[in-house]
């Protein structure tokens, strides 16, 4: 049973092409024989088979995997997606499932107990291997979104003093006889195990006999603590072009590394947590199609919530300026203008400060510098969008377009445009400062979401807008 031939002339969604194919196949055969399916499917990626294995009906996932070799069953575990996976190792018996995770890698083992109930955890963890069991719950001791809980213990290193030549068939020996996860990169400690150099493969292989590794490592080595945030991980990776990078105690002695698919993937979700944010809701824990309607609702009510009580606050000015509405029935018009103008305004100069603050491109004390380049830009964006919106008044005014704006057009123009300068100069000044606000008191920038700085400004947006045209058509139309 092998997958069909690419055919370039018909656009399909690979997996699921893929899963329908094989699907109905890998039913019948777990019915009737569960032993033909190693071999039928071990030509293909363990990848493809956890796709198979997510459109499988649920209680047939661990029959599926229990028909796979451990090893190949261990590296389906590690693509399913999380609440999947908890779901059959929960389903599974005790010691089969502790000889699926001690195949897996220790970080992607310490990420499948994770989210297990901790009976569960404990319990498998009595039936694996006492080498494996220490790992895993040194790995289980950090939060999972620091370096400690993204590392694996998987790396190699050899003492400083070691000669090219031993260490080379130290090398070996590691690649013959065990998995290592991060093996490109190989590491010299010192007698305590501090990190004093760094080096590839490659240049363990160029490397002149009878010197040692100390000659030709770098020493040089960029490490972070156990302790430091994914951020931090993925700047160093992103700005060394790092492979790895090494986790390193108080004392500088090497506990593990965080290897780069990892950081891609802390990133990715990193990178989601963000956007949902900006969005104006909580971040989900799982991926869309998966959540549940009540979780659904339960992350996005309470922002939306806040965020309505918030426009609310909007009425406050129109009730506020109602007779100046009854006497210029024309400056309802342009509300909408006016205040999503400031909104937009607002959503660009937030969404710009906080990426910056999170590559940290700026940092806390560079606000002021922040404000003084804001304030130039908002009022210039503000002139811009004033004389489109004098041009519009005029030409409407002009071919008469839904009645024009009566007699004092040229002031309601004049009054839209000083409108627009303020309101948009102050979208400008409040996106940009919101982030560092937030900063400052230990709050996720991203919580200045885009809906949130809206708000705030259409709420201002509505005052400036009527102190305007109060200064503006006093003695005309008001």
């Amino acid at each position: 049973m092998k997958p069909p031939p690419y055919n370039p002339q018909v656009e399909v969604d690979e997996e699921q092409s893929l899963a329908a194919l094989l699907v109905p196949d890998i039913l019948v055969m777990l019915e009737e024989t569960p032993d033909a399916i190693a071999a039928e499917t071990e030509e293909l990626h363990a990848k493809d088979l956890a796709t198979v294995a997510e459109a499988l009906p649920h209680e047939m996932v661990a029959p599926f995997l229990s028909a796979l070799p451990v090893d190949r069953a261990a590296d389906v575990l590690e693509y399913l997606n999380e609440d999947l996976r908890t779901e059959v190792l929960e389903t599974m018996s005790t010691r089969q499932a502790a000889e699926l995770v001690t195949e897996m890698t220790p970080d992607d083992r310490a990420d499948a107990l994770e989210g297990l109930q901790e009976e569960t955890t404990e319990e498998i963890l009595s039936e694996i291997p006492a080498a494996e069991r220490a790992e895993t719950e040194k790995l289980l001791a950090y939060e999972p979104d620091t370096a400690g809980g993204l590392m694996t213990t998987e790396f190699v290193s050899v003492s400083e003093d070691t000669p090219v030549d031993e260490a080379l068939a130290a090398v070996r020996r590691i690649a013959r006889s065990e998995r290592r996860e991060a093996m490109n990169t190989i590491y010299t400690t010192d007698a305590a195990g501090r990190v004093q150099g760094v080096m590839s493969l490659r240049e363990l292989l160029a490397a002149p006999e009878g010197g040692k590794v100390s000659d030709i490592a770098w020493e040089e080595v960029q490490t972070v603590p156990v302790t430091a945030d994914r951020e931090e991980v993925a700047r160093l990776t992103r700005e060394y072009d790092l492979v790895a990078v090494p986790v390193v105690d108080d004392n500088g002695v090497i506990q593990g590394v965080v290897t780069v698919d990892d950081v891609i993937d802390a990133l990715v979700e990193e990178h989601t947590e963000d956007v949902q944010r900006f969005g104006g809701m909580q971040a989900l824990e799982e991926p869309y199609a998966q959540i549940r309607f009540l979780t659904m609702i339960r992350k996005r009510a309470p922002w939306l919530a806040a965020l309505f009580i918030g426009e609310m606050l909007t009425t406050i000015p129109m009730k506020y300026f109602e007779g100046e509405l009854q006497h210029a029935i024309v400056l309802g018009l342009f509300i909408p203008l006016i205040i999503s103008s400031g909104g937009n305004s607002g959503s660009q100069a937030t969404s710009l400060i906080i990426r910056s603050l999170a590559l940290e491109e700026i940092k806390l004390r560079d606000w002021w510098r922040i404000f003084l380049r804001e304030l130039p830009s908002g009022f210039a964006l503000g002139c811009i969008l004033g004389v489109i919106g004098i041009v519009r008044i005029l030409l409407w005014q002009y071919f008469g377009i839904a009645g024009g704006y009566g007699p004092h057009y040229r002031l309601v123009a004049l009054t839209v445009a000083i409108a627009l300068v303020g309101v948009v100069t102050f979208g400008s000044l409040a996106g940009s400062m919101l982030p560092f606000v937030l900063r400052r008191f230990g709050f996720d920038p991203a919580s200045a979401s885009a809906p949130f700085v809206a708000t705030l400004v259409d709420v201002t947006g509505l005052s400036i807008y009527f102190y305007v045209a109060l200064l503006i058509l006093r003695g005309t139309l008001l």
